[in-house]
């Protein structure tokens, strides 16, 4: 009898959860952890990045405003007041949430091309406000005295063990979330709507509301992972606000594949890696990159997961 795919899913998503905090009891590698925590921010960055560009044909290239303010917002809640950190993150996310449907109704209803670089432009103009507002954001040098690590569901948060255990299991709980949107009739409608917009307008779909919601998810869970980058880094700083952060969630889904779920996963992590290996040997990082971008262009034609997929026998049709 074939699992259903929820179950199936769900399995998977505890298997990998058991398997990810089951390594330090073997061996603690303080580096191995320091990647974990940064790929669980950067991996449901990346994969709601692809909610819009795989499953909707939108790309963003201001992704990167709702992983920032996701990571501002909880920082100054937590510097500001004494709520606990659970209400902090659930507040950020929804504040994250919000904007993005303020910025979503303005963006959705234009053509692809100009939707790319009006998301580019409130990027741009959010970022200029974080610099500029010195007295709240701390302007170019970002929120400094740290935030406070407190205890949520049993993690003390100031143990880096703790933290990445934590950050793994919102990171896999928040995939699963995204896993299961992707797949649902309203992840099937996005889908359509990619690839032949007018025909589904004529089943009677609202294009802008369709593109409304994904957007508007899709920032919900960038701020999400906003929220563990201000964890790991104990603040929050301009630059997980620029635009160049928008580029590396590009370069995650590119590198992992596009039409593959997993795909930005594994992309942001060779992303990550990519970063720990050359950054010891040399500082130019981007000219690497980008020759590895462009080797993955020209010689496999799409990311690492679309070629295995496609390339494995009777996965062909």
């Amino acid at each position: 009898m074939k699992a259903h795919p929820a179950w199936r899913d769900a399995v998977i998503a505890a298997i990998a959860v058991i398997v990810v905090l089951a390594i330090p009891l073997f061996h603690r590698s303080p580096a191995f952890e320091d990647f974990v925590i940064r790929l669980s921010a950067m991996a449901l960055f990346a994969t709601s990045l692809n909610l819009l560009v795989g499953n909707t044909g939108m790309v963003s290239f201001g992704h990167g405003m709702f992983y920032g303010l996701g990571a501002y917002a909880f920082a100054l809640t937590m510097q500001m007041t004494d709520l606990s950190l659970p209400v902090a993150a659930v507040l950020a996310v929804l504040f994250t949430t919000f904007a993005a449907l303020c910025v979503g109704a303005i963006c959705v209803r234009l053509s692809t091309d100009y939707f790319a670089f009006i998301t580019l432009a409130v990027q741009m103009l959010f970022f200029s406000i974080i610099i500029s507002w010195q007295s709240l954001t701390g302007g170019d040098q970002g929120l400094r005295g740290g935030i406070p690590r407190r205890e949520i569901f049993g993690f003390e948060l100031a143990s880096q063990l703790h933290l990445y255990q934590f950050c793994t299991v919102v990171a896999v709980l928040g995939l699963l979330a995204l896993r299961h949107i992707t797949t649902s009739p309203f992840g099937q409608t996005l889908r359509m709507i990619r690839d032949n917009e007018n025909r589904v307008s004529f089943l009677g779909v609202v294009l802008w509301q369709a593109r409304l919601r994904a957007f508007t998810i899709a920032g919900a869970f960038a701020g999400l992972g906003g929220v563990l980058a201000a964890l790991f880094v104990s603040g929050a700083y301009p630059e997980l606000a620029d635009w160049p952060n928008s580029g590396q969630a590009i370069f995650a889904v590119m590198l992992g594949g596009i039409n593959s779920f997993l795909g930005p996963v594994l992309g942001a992590m060779i992303l990550l890696a990519l970063n720990d290996v050359v950054t010891r040997f040399t500082e130019y990082y981007g000219l690497v990159l980008g020759i590895v971008i462009l080797a993955f262009a020209v010689g496999l034609r799409r990311g690492v997961l679309d070629f295995l997929r496609l390339a494995w026998p009777g996965r062909a049709r």
